[in-house]
């Protein structure tokens, strides 16, 4: 009897990667040799890191190492169960108690990963009836989360207020509806217009989660996100973060008042059938978070550098869509350019990531050059000198 394996048969088809890789532009999956800093060795080489989500830099700050070597020595490497079972430590509770004061809500709840927060709330409070309505521009996780729900989701056009009263427009009155967006947006760098959707939201008594994951640390006051950016902290419902970009570390949570956290904690599978995060890493987040609460410093260093390359990239004619924030989009629109702006690049010692189909359409794609508070003047005009070079030789500026 002949036995056909599909499964093989269907993933031995797949050949994208093989392509890039023969075109010599492969730009995935580079090994780095040293912490994530602003230069970071690459084949024993030294590059200037313009591609990490670490935006206050503090990954590499002697006291969130410290504690993360401390937190070992106590506790060991892991906790070996669910936080719903024996893998919860008294810093994980401390780090829950010290994130809901931060981000002004009654009650946190930490995970493992920022993805594993957004599978863990977005299905957990919605059902069958409801709505859950997406920015088109949301992360992945929040798609997934919806895609794990039971029930409808709609899109509404990205940051586009007309649209999203539309789509509200069209739901059941008397269910619930939950409008879930990034706080800032993590390819396009731009900014939820929360002021509209808190306004919408209250018309069409619909509910509201943000997803700060690029925004804690970054905006609003000491960095506590978009909701405190706008001062509209009691008008959102829940809200996100994660532990893997201003605070160093790797983990996620989700705030909100007490009867959400304490309905999700005892029934988010994401949370329940997981293993809780590590004490390196939640002690990590611990300390990053203090450091974000009494240095002022790092937050005020990132916006002088973002504001200078802003205003770089567009004096040099760069379109940067409406980018506001240390995440900025350059726009190349063209699938082939990208990957060969990005080899270009790394051959002249500046670390960027391509953003290119099936991301985003061909005619969108884009370099993300991120910022960190702990970049210098001169790494970062080395950056753009270089950025500019690539894009006069593609044709990419004037």
């Amino acid at each position: 009897m002949f036995y056909l394996n599909i499964l093989k048969e269907r993933t031995s088809k797949y050949n994208e990667p093989d392509k890039i890789k023969a075109a010599g532009v492969y730009p995935y999956f580079r090994p780095i040799q040293s912490e994530q800093d602003t230069e970071v060795y690459i084949d024993g080489r030294k590059v200037l890191m313009f591609g990490s989500n670490s935006y206050l830099g503090l990954t590499s700050h002697p006291k969130v190492k410290e504690a993360a070597i401390a937190a070992v020595k106590k506790y060991g490497s892991g906790c070996a169960g669910s936080r719903y079972l024996n893998g919860t430590l008294d810093i994980h509770i401390e780090l829950e108690e010290k994130l809901a004061e931060f981000v002004g809500k009654d009650g946190a709840l930490v995970y493992s990963t920022g993805f594993q927060s957004n599978l863990g709330a977005i299905p957990t409070v919605t059902n069958r009836n409801d709505y859950i309505i997406l920015d088109e521009l949301d992360h992945a996780s929040i798609i997934e989360g919806a895609r794990l729900s039971f029930a409808k989701t709609m899109k509404f056009r990205h940051n586009d207020m007309e649209s999203l009263e539309k789509v509200l427009q069209r739901c059941e009155a008397d269910v619930v509806k939950l409008i879930v967006v990034d706080g800032i947006f993590s390819m396009e760098g731009d900014i939820a217009n929360l002021p509209e959707i808190v306004r919408l939201a209250k018309k069409y008594n619909a509910n509201i989660m943000v997803d700060d994951a690029h925004s804690l640390g970054v905006i609003g006051k000491q960095g506590r996100g978009v909701a405190s950016h706008f001062d509209l902290t009691e008008d959102v419902d829940i809200i996100m973060g994660t532990f893997s970009k201003s605070l160093a570390s790797i983990g996620g949570f989700l705030a909100s008042d007490k009867y959400t956290i304490n309905y999700i904690k005892h029934t988010s599978r994401s949370l329940i059938f997981s293993a809780s995060a590590t004490p390196s890493a939640t002690a990590s987040a611990l300390a990053a978070l203090e450091i974000i609460k009494t240095e002022p410093y790092y937050m005020e260093q990132l916006w002088k550098n973002t504001n200078y390359s802003l205003n770089a990239f567009r004096s040099l004619g760069f379109d940067i869509a409406h980018s506001c924030t240390p995440i900025i989009p350059i726009m190349i629109r063209d699938n082939t350019k990208t990957f060969m702006m990005s080899k270009v690049l790394m051959e002249d010692g500046v670390f960027i990531n391509p953003v290119v189909q099936p991301a985003v359409p061909n005619d969108s794609t884009l370099i993300r050059f991120s910022l960190m508070a702990t970049h210098t003047q001169e790494q970062i005009e080395y950056a753009i000198d270089r950025i500019y070079k690539a894009a006069k030789k593609f044709e990419i500026v004037p």
